[in-house]
């Protein structure tokens, strides 16, 4: 072989292995993110027309949480925040449309103890959807069940179940560590 044919396998093997490296770190990006994301990548591929458009959104929130100074509860704000729980539960048997509001409510006063910002529902469920992924969808699916109630669709047992995925969120709101400063 001459020197001109070496040269242009060698390019050719060179284009391979970078469009193989290339390939591996988007197949890679990809795990990585539908791991962190959980259900809320699916969402976000949907919302976003593509997988490109998606992840891209998606590492810019994982950026702008890793910005916020997220912490972990202490142990009187734990203490509080399950005290007011357990009484919007009890809430529930006599009002059921307000105890579901003062779920929400009570969400976001344990969302800003834990660093998030007060942003409209969208931010919102966004920046939790970082390291709450599967949690955030039941947070979704109690805010719609709620609205639902308030135009006469859904009935009692409608709102018990959206007071469960209140409180699934709840629940680790409360224990969560906080992975985004552990990610940076």
């Amino acid at each position: 072989m001459d020197n001109n044919t070496l040269i242009i396998i060698g390019v050719i093997v060179a284009i391979i292995v970078i469009i193989g490296a290339v390939v591996a770190w988007l197949r890679y990006r990809t795990e990585r993110l539908r791991s962190r994301f959980g259900p809320e990548y699916v969402r976000a591929v949907e919302d976003a027309g593509g997988q490109r458009q998606a992840e891209t959104a998606l590492e810019a929130r994982a950026e702008r949480v890793r910005k916020y100074d997220l912490k972990l509860l202490s142990a009187d704000d734990q203490s509080r925040f399950s005290a007011d729980w357990r009484r919007v539960q009890a809430k529930f048997v006599d009002d059921p449309a307000g105890a579901a509001r003062d779920a929400d409510d009570l969400l976001g006063e344990v969302m800003t103890a834990r660093g998030y910002p007060q942003a409209d529902i969208d931010q919102r469920l966004e920046d939790l959807s970082v390291d709450h992924g599967d949690a955030v969808q039941n947070y979704r699916l109690a805010r719609e069940t709620v609205a639902k109630h308030a135009r006469g669709d859904a009935g009692t047992e409608d709102l018990r179940q959206a007071m469960i995925h209140y409180h699934t969120l709840f629940e680790d709101l409360m224990g969560e560590p906080v992975k985004a400063a552990r990610v940076a």
